[in-house]
């Protein structure tokens, strides 16, 4: 049985679905990638009509859907000022202070990129030190997108193809410094580079399916609604998410966590306890933990939708949830052991 974790080979693919920007609704791209990564190992994929990607990974009888999300926060054009600055509005849970003076690429229609970066209306400490004491960064109020471009109207703006409902995506400044991995959209593009782990191993017959298994990359977690569609036959949904670190946390960078609870429902108990031997057993480092309020997973839209399934979530300890999030690799080789160990 294997349940070990291949460092550089996950850490080549994290980097690479980091670079792909993949906003709520934005999934054509990133989709695209997968779907030929993972049919070039030999697997069957369905594509969901709303976008979403299903994968046979194989096995027989009590099917097991494990989800992770490669969508993200982000923001969209909301309106050109008459400046040549652009009004953007969150998509997602994002807040404007962890955006402020972010790297960001626009996504036209016409296909072209434009760069740019998001700043503050009062920026400068040598003109305006007591506005920037005392204002909030905030998307309807000061802060706006500035262009590398040299635009001073809106309509020098509209001439480089940029409209109102474009994406606007931040840089993720991936970066791995002794074994901490630093970027935004951690949660959860590092959680979908470890289903495709499972994959390779699966390939390689080093994981040895004990049930039919599914993976299910969705794209509109981050909105709510990306489990609210699963194959009629699962009869257990395995989320695997960011584990947020706080106060009155038990989840750390070094360890995976099994989540008992989140803003919305506790989850299985029968299931949670199965994970929990599971880890024990895999010797898989974990802790159990609960986060309210503003929580959830995948897999708590599917028995809002209806299914009668069990469902469940474990995920690696991550600081600075949806801001420019950090955890390690003790972690993700954490998951990885226990997600293994769960197949098998």
């Amino acid at each position: 049985m294997s349940n070990t974790l291949n460092e550089k080979r996950y850490l080549k693919e994290l980097e690479k679905e980091m670079s792909i920007d993949s906003v709520t609704g934005q999934y054509h791209e990133l989709q695209a990638y997968l779907k030929k990564e993972v049919e070039d190992l030999g697997f069957k994929t369905i594509e969901l009509h709303k976008g979403g990607l299903i994968i046979e990974a194989g096995g027989k009888g009590n099917p097991l859907l494990i989800t992770a999300h490669g969508d993200t926060i982000g923001m969209m054009v909301r309106h050109i000022n008459d400046d040549g600055t652009i009004k953007v509005c969150k998509v997602g849970g994002l807040y404007a202070y962890h955006t402020e003076r972010e790297n960001v690429r626009i996504h036209t229609r016409n296909g072209k990129v434009i760069t740019g970066c998001v700043q503050r209306k009062n920026a400068s400490v040598h003109v305006t030190e007591d506005e920037l004491d005392k204002e909030v960064a905030n998307f309807d109020k000061n802060s706006f997108v500035v262009v590398d471009e040299d635009v001073k109207s809106a309509d020098d703006v509209r001439t480089l193809g940029i409209e109102i409902g474009d994406y606007v995506a931040m840089d993720p400044r991936f970066t791995v410094s002794n074994g901490y991995i630093k970027s935004h959209f951690i949660d959860d593009k590092a959680q979908v580079a470890i289903l495709m782990e499972l994959l390779h191993d699966i390939k390689d017959k080093k994981i040895t399916l004990k049930r039919k298994v599914y993976l299910y990359i969705s794209f509109y977690e981050e909105i709510g609604h990306g489990g609210s569609m699963i194959p009629e036959d699962v009869k257990d949904f395995l989320a695997v998410d960011i584990a947020c670190i706080g106060p009155e946390q038990t989840s750390t960078e070094k360890k995976v966590s099994i989540f008992c609870k989140d803003s919305r429902f506790p989850y299985n108990l029968d299931m949670t306890r199965e994970l929990e031997e599971c880890a024990r057993k895999a010797k898989a480092d974990y802790v159990p933990d609960i986060f309210t309020p503003h929580y959830g997973t995948d897999a708590d839209p599917a028995l809002t939708a209806g299914y009668d399934i069990r469902h469940a979530a474990i995920g690696p300890g991550v600081r600075a949830s949806h801001g420019y999030e950090r955890t390690h690799l003790d972690a993700i080789k954490a998951t990885y052991k226990l997600l293994a160990a769960y197949l098998q």
